[in-house]
């Protein structure tokens, strides 16, 4: 099974927007909103053809100072945007969100890169970098989605550890829909981009069943770490508004 990845042109490509547009256009007609999406969809656009560039130098370095470097950058960004649907405490909760993703995102990366697919060199680029990516993104909406619904959940007067509970199930609500989606709903994109790349499906069901073992474990360390950390910070409000 040897197959070439096919190159998308760009025109072709183009024709993608083409969904992506109605959603904004939908977006706006209903609810007036409609920047902040396409503020995202400008950012990903951009994002993505630098990150192109970037990572063809990236996977040719032989420092894992860089690579770390790399990640370390990737953690303080993703724990500032964890918190962005909490603006009012985003400062005060930043510190506590960072160590939860280093957690949960940092003890899951080692085990699968040092351990699982014992990398040589350690710091392999076409690898670390990647997993590192996935992995901590899935711990960031892990952790926005449990600091949204515990605010919420406080500002209804749920005593902390309901909202605690309350918020940990929501957390991982994406991730377990894709645990039970896979391989009947859907074929991931790892997995989906290894068979197009001519790996055997054996071989890349391999690879995804590690990338889901360690998304889902990084997702729920991180949430049950932030949490934790940051019960002193509701709790109080819990204790003022008890009768």
């Amino acid at each position: 099974m040897k197959n070439t990845i096919q190159v998308i042109p760009v025109i072709n490509l183009a024709l993608a927007f083409i969904p992506v547009i109605a959603v904004i256009v939908i977006h706006h007609l209903w609810s007036q909103g409609y920047r902040n999406s396409l503020y995202a969809v400008s950012r990903m656009l951009v994002q993505l053809l630098l990150i192109g560039y970037f990572l063809s130098y990236i996977f040719d370095s032989n420092s894992g100072l860089v690579i770390l470097t790399i990640v370390t950058v990737m953690v303080f960004i993703a724990s500032w945007i964890s918190l962005r649907t909490i603006r009012n405490k985003q400062l005060l909760l930043y510190p506590k969100a960072l160590l939860s993703l280093i957690i949960g995102g940092g003890i899951t990366l080692i085990l699968v890169t040092q351990f699982v697919l014992d990398l040589a060199p350690w710091y392999l680029p076409s690898y670390f970098i990647p997993l590192a990516g996935m992995i901590f993104a899935n711990a960031m909406n892990s952790v926005s989605l449990a600091a949204d619904r515990l605010e919420a959940e406080i500002d209804r007067d749920v005593e902390y550890e309901k909202a605690r509970n309350i918020a940990f199930r929501a957390s991982l609500i994406p991730i377990t829909n894709s645990l039970l989606a896979v391989g009947l709903v859907s074929i991931p994109g790892m997995m989906t981009g290894q068979i197009l790349s001519g790996v055997s499906p054996l071989i890349a069901a391999r690879y995804q069943i590690m990338v889901m073992c360690m998304v889902f474990g990084a997702a729920g360390i991180s949430s049950a770490c932030f949490l934790t950390l940051v019960k002193p910070n509701f709790a109080l409000k819990d204790t003022l508004t008890s009768p």
